[in-house]
């Protein structure tokens, strides 16, 4: 540990120094609006996730470690100088830096441990960071104010990377198009032997049923526009009155003109929704979509549905505040609270495009009161304090998603909603955050918040898909050759042109060509009548940084797992392929429960726990692997839990769907009955039993026993 003296001046200078290289706006003029912007002190949010407070309260995220812990120290010193005569110990504690900036040293994120506070009124120089940072959370880079030279190297990696990543796409345009033509082929080939090629698709006769019914309520919806017209001429309301009332009247219909509006294909079957901001605790902006029927709810005002302060679940959010709002409504009519968060590259508008068989429309209509979560900048980026041009509106990746979407999209739920709990649903990558948010050194008391985790084709070790050349040619590159090529902002932008200047058609075969030719997959379990639709919601802005962490070569890519290291994962294989002939398996026709084997050899299986990745604030799991997911793989995971590695996890539902891929899970034709349907028993299985009581009880779910499933 270092000591060195320095007189009240210059302690006030090194913290004004400090500040000045954290602000928005550089600090070398009097200029009020540079500083109102000014850092005045961090705030850690995790012992991993240092936000910069303000002049004006504003928040500033992505700050390294060392340097918020600097900023902290030195105002801290600043504010007690003059009580210990004008002069003061600076304390650099080098040894805890240099560590904290060692990130290959194959430390498990279980085996760490902080001895930091995070309390809001512990002492500023008590925030100091962890010890170290997990191998696969390295340290983001610092980019200060702007200045004329860093404006320079922000505007040169964007041009190098508008160059080099509009070739590397050109190139995956081009090989899906290459590969395509095979495919091509063999329809011509067939359509020429007078053989209809769709006839081998599994669900071929269903499609032509959905397209027939489609089709009619099209020739429906446009004869009752018609009349209506001529009787009420500037009208918008389209009841028919000679017609019976419905439960769900569409207020929306036609030929579908393939639009980004998840509101619209809401209203196509009946439904609506609402748009609510939400401010995350390091000051992004992020939507959330809240899915309703229109006959037995009043929308929230726009001021009510505005961004709220940056703070999850506040002090004075109650913890039976289900009780105290439900019994404000009379009992059965509340609606249990259900929130979905979507995958990589898409936005939650994925789990509405299947018109009635559409996940998040399925719930709303069976009883649930369904909530859609979006993660940072989506298809608008917006920041409370940072410009679109700013790199640090970029510098984010999947850990910032999980301490820092996450929480404030269901602490915003809970808040409308008055429930303690809600159920939580994802799909890949947001089951990615989700695992990482929950984990005892990230935000393990999440858990406390989520009655049960329902996990899509969840996303925590890769698939064989990673070792694909492309894939492989991300991870071989540098960290500085893969900013020079994809840049510090967005991850190649010219994807959201493309999806504003194509026609929806267009797009949406060019879309699936290029993701099914990227991750493996085919569309044979869609309706590919609304296979157009399902790549209108796709894909998103997301940082350069995130895709760096999933593909490039430090992290996830590399490591093959999002919290374990590759030698950790090594290992356990090790010790499961010695265990093997002694355990049997317990995950059996989609319901898991232990054998009496594994209940024998528990006790001598807790070593294996050592290494957990989760606490007791965990809340109950429950999984729908994709047993032809080439992208991850969900087996293992299920492995994980099988062998008693993490002894808080409770897996109440577990469920290998052999033929499907990776996107089946949300969007094949028979995705209700293998995965909604389920979805729908265990979210009301594990609901709380207080919510029960005054929670209108979703239709299908009227038989199913309280409590967790054994």
């Amino acid at each position: 540990m270092t000591f060195f003296t320095a007189p009240k001046s210059g302690i006030a200078d090194a913290y004004s120094s400090q500040a000045a290289s954290l602000s928005l706006l550089p600090q070398d003029s009097n200029d009020p609006e540079a500083q109102s912007t000014k850092a005045v002190k961090a705030n850690f949010i995790t012992p991993r996730d240092p936000v910069i407070e303000t002049a004006n309260g504003g928040r500033l995220p992505a700050v390294p470690l060392d340097e918020a812990e600097k900023l902290n120290r030195f105002k801290e010193e600043a504010e007690h100088a003059g009580s210990r005569g004008g002069e003061s110990i600076i304390r650099q504690n080098t040894t805890q830096l240099a560590a904290a900036q060692e990130t290959d040293d194959g430390a498990s994120i279980g085996d760490q441990s902080s001895g930091q506070s995070v309390k809001p009124g512990a002492p500023l120089r008590a925030a100091i960071p962890a010890p170290r940072t997990h191998p696969l959370f390295p340290q983001l880079p610092l980019y200060g104010p702007p200045t004329t030279l860093r404006n320079l190297q922000s505007r040169a990696f964007q041009t190098s990377s508008a160059i080099l990543s509009l070739a590397f796409l050109g190139t995956i345009v081009l090989g899906s198009l290459f590969t395509s033509i095979p495919i091509l082929l063999k329809h011509v080939y067939l359509r020429l032997t007078c053989r209809n090629p769709n006839q081998r698709r599994p669900f071929y006769e269903e499609e032509k049923r959905r397209e027939k019914a489609r089709n009619d309520s099209s020739s429906i919806w446009k004869r009752k526009r018609r009349r209506y017209q001529v009787n009420h001429k500037g009208g918008t309301d389209l009841e028919d009155e000679d017609s019976p009332e419905e439960e769900f009247e569409p207020t929306a219909g036609g030929k579908d003109p393939l639009i980004c509006d998840v509101g619209y294909y809401a209203r196509r079957v009946g439904l609506d929704v609402e748009e609510f901001n939400v401010q995350t605790e390091d000051g992004f902006i992020i939507a959330l979509w809240h899915v309703y029927n229109p006959k037995d709810y009043t929308t929230v005002s726009p001021s009510g549905r505005a961004q709220d302060e940056p703070i999850v679940f506040p002090k004075d959010y109650l913890a039976d505040s289900s009780a105290t709002l439900c019994q404000q409504q009379p009992p059965g009519k509340q609606k249990y609270p259900v929130l979905l968060v979507h995958g990589l590259l898409q936005s939650a508008g994925a789990y509405c495009t299947n018109d009635d068989d559409s996940l998040a429309f399925y719930l709303a209509k069976s009883g649930y009161d369904v909530w859609l979560g979006n993660n940072r900048c989506g298809f608008q980026p917006r920041h409370q304090m940072l410009s679109y041009n700013d790199p640090r509106m970029w510098n984010w990746n999947i850990r910032q998603m999980g301490v820092m979407d996450l929480p404030a999209l269901i602490s915003r739920v809970l808040s409308e909603t008055g429930f303690s709990k809600l159920g939580l649903v994802c799909h890949s990558q947001g089951t990615t955050e989700t695992f990482v948010a929950l984990a005892k050194e990230q935000r393990p008391d999440l858990g406390d918040k989520i009655s049960v985790f329902c996990a899509l084709a969840p996303a925590v070790y890769a698939g064989p898909l990673i070792g694909k050349m492309y894939f492989k040619f991300m991870r071989i590159i540098s960290p500085g050759m893969f900013r020079i090529m994809f840049g510090i902002h967005a991850f190649i932008p010219f994807m959201m042109l493309m999806h504003r200047w194509l026609p929806g058609s267009i797009y949406g075969a060019l879309g699936y060509r290029v993701f099914s030719f990227l991750f493996d997959w085919t569309d044979a379990r869609w309706d590919r009548g609304l296979r157009d639709r399902m790549f209108q919601f796709a894909p998103v802005y997301v940082s350069a940084e995130s895709m760096r962490w999933w593909l490039g070569r430090e992290c996830f890519a590399s490591q093959k797992c999002i919290l374990a290291t590759r030698e950790e994962g090594r290992r356990e294989e090790e010790e499961d392929e010695e265990d093997e002939g002694g355990l049997e398996e317990y995950f059996d026709h989609g319901k898991a429960h232990p054998s009496e084997e594994r209940e024998e050899r528990c006790e001598g299986q807790q070593w294996k726990g050592r290494k957990a990745w989760y606490d007791e604030h965990v809340p109950p799991f429950a999984l729908w692997v994709a047993g032809n997911d080439e992208l991850v793989d969900g087996r293992r995971l299920l492995r994980r839990f099988e062998r008693g590695r993490e002894p808080h996890v409770k897996v109440v539902h577990a469920k290998i769907i052999e033929e499907y891929e990776h996107l089946d899970v949300i969007w094949a034709m028979d995705m209700i009955e293998k995965v909604g349907r389920e979805v729908k028993h265990v979210l009301w299985k594990t609901a709380p039993v207080e919510a029960k009581q005054f929670c209108r009880v979703p239709e299908g779910c009227e038989n199913i026993d309280s409590g967790i499933e054994a």
